[in-house]
């Protein structure tokens, strides 16, 4: 599909949120759970289209969130949508865990294809991302018959208990839960912008050095011995911790170190996956690395629910009924990831490269122009930007005040981390579209320091 550029600008007609918006808003506090994390300003969606969203009031945003990484080929393209009518009519579930149809095998062909796991693989189909992490982790203790895991801070892998004993990206996501589910001990994630220690900058072969040193010479050395460690898991990208990616020769160290211990390193390409970051996968981008398992979700379905857990097929050797899923596997869902990879394949993964370094090299000349934006990082389009102070200290209430300026100038991003403003809009975004959300992004910061 051809990035669309019909609509050049936002259009707001009312004050945000219009009054049909404040309706829905309303409803909402009255019948749905005050737990979801969203941001301060409000977004009703009554329909979207390529990169525009449009709310109820008739107000057009320009999208550079895809529903948080999901709406990888733009919203409703008009030949996913096809194959999912077409499907519909013929075949909407049937419980692939014990009966069989097509679409199971096909994607699971086309993910041993493209998956960056050596030998042939096997999948586990689910309907999220925590759901894929939750099969990883019974896979790696079910394979390996150990029970630790290591994790990093500023991770986010899911909510469900399992993978909440993993995520660490912020305080209200474990409050309230006590213990944690699984034996899992976190450690630094290599942020070359913030030293662990010194919370300054420092070139990639420090930070590898020393979180790398955390595992070898601290953690296997007192409370986790690697011989009782089933799995490390990590985000090449990390997302919701600050669209951070992690150095080269970092990942190239974990991979030894499993392979010394007999670990499996259990990669999270949640967010990062399908074509965010400029190639396939965020592993891609780290020649000769492979994982033992993999985990997929958001942007594979094109807003349809589906997560998938990848894994060396050797792995992959549990007994029958051993994990299964009623909805997991669902044929509308599986034919809505096939059209997803034949789009990314046929053009919009090479979009997100080329087009995401023209809005990485916006952004960075945004940098230089404002002293409050400390760093701007990531690959394709998944990109980070850091809000700081004249000291270099975090400023989240300076992020939060840009977010919500950018929304009522007609631009939906979205905050990652403490101080973090994520960009991960569709993957059939246009430079000119870039245009306009770099300069909403220019009025906005100028608007709020």
């Amino acid at each position: 599909m051809t990035p669309s550029t019909e609509l050049q600008r936002p259009v707001i007609k009312t004050s945000l949120p219009g009054p049909k918006s404040l309706e829905i808003i309303n409803a909402d506090a009255q019948y749905v759970t005050p737990s979801y994390p969203r941001p301060d300003y409000k977004l009703v969606a009554d329909h979207a289209s390529g990169v525009w969203i449009t709310d109820p009031d008739g107000n057009v945003f320009l999208d550079c969130n895809a529903g948080v990484a999901v709406c990888s080929t733009g919203h409703c393209h008009p030949e996913v949508v096809a194959a999912i009518q077409k499907q519909v009519s013929e075949l909407i579930h049937l419980c692939g865990t014990d009966f069989y149809y097509r679409h199971m095998p096909e994607l699971g062909k086309k993910l041993n294809e493209i998956c960056p796991i050596e030998g042939p693989t096997k999948t586990h189909f689910a309907n999220s991302g925590a759901e894929a992490i939750e099969t990883a982790l019974k896979l790696a203790m079910y394979h390996t018959k150990r029970q630790k895991f290591i994790s990093f801070f500023g991770s986010f892998h899911g909510r469900t208990l399992g993978a909440l004993s993993l995520t660490s990206s912020k305080k209200a996501q474990r409050l309230g839960f006590l213990r944690q589910a699984l034996d899992v001990v976190h450690i630094p994630y290599p942020n070359k912008f913030r030293h662990f220690v010194t919370d300054q900058p420092v070139d990639e072969a420090t930070i590898t050095r020393d979180c790398i040193n955390w595992i070898e010479k601290k953690l296997f050395q007192t409370t986790t011995p690697p011989e009782e460690v089933a799995g490390i898991v990590l985000e090449v990208v990390q997302g919701e911790g600050g669209y951070i990616p992690a150095p080269k020769a970092f990942v190239k160290e974990l991979r030894r170190i499993c392979d010394e211990h007999g670990i499996m390193l259990i990669i999270d390409e949640v967010q990062s996956g399908m074509g965010r970051t400029g190639k396939m996968f965020a592993l891609d981008h780290h020649e000769g690395v492979k994982a033992d398992i993999m985990c997929l979700a958001k942007g594979l379905g094109s807003g349809m629910p589906i997560g998938a857990c990848v894994a060396r097929a050797d792995i992959m050797d549990w007994h029958k009924g051993a994990h299964a899923s009623t909805f997991g596997g669902n044929p509308v869902a599986l034919t809505a990831a096939l059209k997803t990879i034949e789009l990314l394949e046929g053009g919009l993964v090479d979009n997100s490269r080329d087009v995401g370094a023209y809005l990485e090299a916006g952004l960075n000349k945004l940098k230089d122009k404002y002293d409050c934006i400390g760093d701007v990082r990531g690959l394709g389009m998944m990109l980070g930007v850091e809000f700081v102070r004249l000291d270099g200290s975090i400023a989240p209430e300076l992020r939060d005040i840009v977010e919500m300026a950018c929304f009522n100038r007609g631009l939906i991003i979205l905050g990652c981390g403490s101080n973090s403003i994520r960009f991960s809009p569709p993957l059939i975004l246009a430079k000119e579209h870039v245009d306009v959300a770099l300069e909403i992004f220019d009025e906005a910061i100028a608007a709020s320091i």
